[in-house]
């Protein structure tokens, strides 16, 4: 096969149990403000002290510098967004605003780094446990990401849903973003840790984009936080799931598929950039502001309309009608 050696029917079934169980975690968390604090406090709290010392360490295929940055990145990205639903004020600071963008760009960033770092390695087999192949796909997939923190913008304008759950949604994220998010990450993750992608790339990846398209418009963040810490906690306490059980499936480690998953993240990023740089011209936005670049977009207004105001940016719900918003002025430099 072109992306993963041949797998058995019981590992394409296992990766729709993952599929549903993330989508269901996410689920439980979102609605509980306690069930989340259980599973993104004390659960990694105590595996810290004494699961991962054992399970992720060196040797294991999840005990890199990475693995370890990556699940404490998602779960910081899972507490602050908490924070911004439930504690008072917050979702109209612009202070704790900016946490979103720049926990997601950290998360981004620390992707690029280590698909430089492989490039550098210049691997052609086992490495940290994992077998890696490196080669220009790697510099092709940095660049993508870093095409990618750039076009991050309107984090002013994230708001709150207006049920009991204060969903955190964020109406710039579009979905061409975010299909260019998901190409790039697949990519990042093939590049890197192949034999993880078919789960860690695939499923996961999914798990966060559903429920943003069908079942919580906007909330993708939330989602990919919550989604990303449960399966970082997963993979590091059981990291043999992925490699050695009988539902493990190997990435084929062509260096043709290599090439062409990030060919494909570079494109799709490339062109996302092209967009938002056209954007901000036409607009005369200054992204840095935070100022939403794609109000007035079918894509951002529709998630807007059914959120609560942009606290931000000086949105308030009119009095004698909760749906209706009165919008301050924007700064548009």
């Amino acid at each position: 096969m072109f992306l993963f050696e041949a797998a058995p029917w019981y590992a394409y079934a296992m990766w729709f149990v993952v599929l549903g169980a993330l989508i269901g975690a996410n689920e439980i968390a979102r609605r509980s403000r306690w069930a989340a604090l259980a599973l993104f406090l004390a659960l990694p709290i105590a595996l810290t002290i004494f699961v991962w010392p054992d399970t992720a360490g060196a040797g294991s295929s999840t005990g890199t510098w990475f693995h370890w940055v990556k699940v404490y990145s998602a779960l910081a990205g899972c507490l602050g967004f908490l924070a911004i639903r439930f504690i008072k004020g917050a979702a109209a600071s612009k202070w704790w605003l900016a946490f979103p963008p720049a926990i997601l760009a950290l998360n981004i960033l620390e992707a690029v780094i280590r698909d430089f770092q492989v490039y550098g390695m210049h691997a052609d087999g086992m490495v940290d446990g994992v077998h890696m192949i490196s080669g220009p796909w790697n510099l092709m997939n940095g660049i993508a990401g870093l095409l990618n923190i750039a076009a991050i913008s309107g984090w002013l304008g994230i708001r709150l849903s207006r049920d009991r759950y204060k969903d955190m949604i964020w109406p710039d994220m579009i979905w061409p973003w975010i299909i260019a998010y998901d190409l790039w990450n697949f990519a990042y993750v093939y590049n890197c840790v192949g034999d993880h992608s078919f789960y860690a790339g695939a499923a996961l990846l999914i798990s966060c984009t559903i429920p943003t398209f069908f079942i919580t418009r906007g909330t993708w963040l939330q989602a990919r936080a919550q989604t990303l810490a449960f399966w970082m906690m997963f993979t590091m306490t059981v990291p043999a799931f992925v490699t050695d059980s009988p539902f493990a499936v190997q990435s084929s480690h062509n260096p043709v598929a290599l090439f062409t998953v990030s060919a494909l993240a570079l494109a799709a990023n490339i062109a996302v950039m092209a967009w938002h740089v056209k954007r901000l011209r036409d607009q005369r936005i200054n992204p840095l502001r935070g100022t939403e670049v794609y109000r007035g977009v079918e894509a951002a207004d529709s998630v807007a309309a059914v959120a609560g105001p942009a606290l931000g940016l000086g949105e308030v719900a009119a009095p004698d009608d909760a749906s209706s918003l009165t919008h301050a002025p924007l700064s548009r430099h």
